[in-house]
């Protein structure tokens, strides 16, 4: 026969576990709300309510049986459970690095040689001409005025040369010609020539 005390302990046990079942008990039936649907209000207006999102909707659907989300009664009364809402987690978003596109380098083709010209040496006339041009038209203008047909007694053309030296040829291009021809057997240059002009009045 049990003792008293032990009696009593064993009552105690009892009711402590039976006390702690019946809080979890209400406990997990308090999370659970039941709503009765207003007029204006969908699942998503629900959700918010309790949740302050829409992650409630497809849990309410489920929870109370409903195949249209979209199609709800008034009046009619919904288990709500806010605290089993799904969490989804997000997306891992992976950023594609794009490869680099390399371009080929541009064909370089090889331009043919460009063989130059071969250089014409002048006759020694035309080389006086040229070097000392500046001193003939300066005798130019002093005995003519640069004019090709000017007169003085014997004297005729652009640098007053005698008629025996044109031989009768009074062109522009033979009273070139000739005045070179005088001067270099003469002064050798039309510098020297100016020089002389300078010195003297006349070549």
């Amino acid at each position: 026969m049990k003792s008293l005390k032990t009696l009593l302990y064993s009552a105690a046990l009892t009711t402590v576990a039976t006390t702690g079942l019946l809080f979890v008990n209400q406990s997990q039936a308090s999370a659970a709300t039941t709503y009765t649907v207003a007029n204006g209000d969908t699942l998503s207006t629900i959700a918010q309510k309790f949740n302050g999102s829409t992650e409630l909707v497809n849990q309410i659907a489920t929870t109370n049986n409903i195949a249209d989300i979209n199609m709800i009664f008034v009046g009619e009364q919904l288990t709500i459970d806010a605290d089993q809402v799904a969490q989804t987690p997000a997306p891992v978003v992976t950023q594609q690095v794009a490869a680099p596109v390399q371009t080929p380098a541009p064909v370089v083709q090889a331009q043919p040689a460009v063989q130059a010209a071969p250089v014409q040496q002048a006759p020694v006339a035309a080389q006086i001409t040229t070097t000392t041009s500046s001193s003939k038209e300066w005798i130019a203008q002093k005995e003519s005025g640069g004019s090709y047909s000017a007169r003085n007694g014997q004297l005729i053309g652009r640098y007053q040369l005698s008629a025996s030296y044109l031989n009768g040829d009074y062109s522009a291009a033979n009273q070139d010609r000739v005045a070179d021809q005088y001067v270099t057997s003469r002064y050798g240059s039309w510098d020297a020539a100016k020089s002389f002009w300078l010195s003297n009045g006349w070549y």
